[in-house]
């Protein structure tokens, strides 16, 4: 399942160009919680709100927002920029 993170700058808007994109909020993942994107459909994601995503095959989108942008992960041990 996805990592949980936490976007720092402003709000993040997500649009799906292809395929299916999932996305929840909080700190603790949940399938129950996930929110379909199917393409052509957009969501926005409030500046430090937690939350977490996944995307069903093969998917493209577009994420903006105003910076800085930067990702925090609830777990750091889940950071995959620390892995050797």
């Amino acid at each position: 399942y996805p990592k949980l993170v936490e976007y720092y700058g402003d709000d993040e808007n997500v649009t799906v160009i292809e395929g299916t994109f999932l996305v929840g909020m909080g700190d603790q993942f949940s399938e129950n919680s996930l929110k379909t994107l199917s393409a052509g459909s957009y969501g926005k994601t409030p500046q430090g709100m937690n939350h977490f995503a996944a995307a069903k095959g093969e998917t493209t989108i577009q994420i903006e927002g105003q910076g800085p942008f930067a990702i925090k992960y609830v777990n750091a041990s889940d950071d995959p920029r620390t892995k050797k």
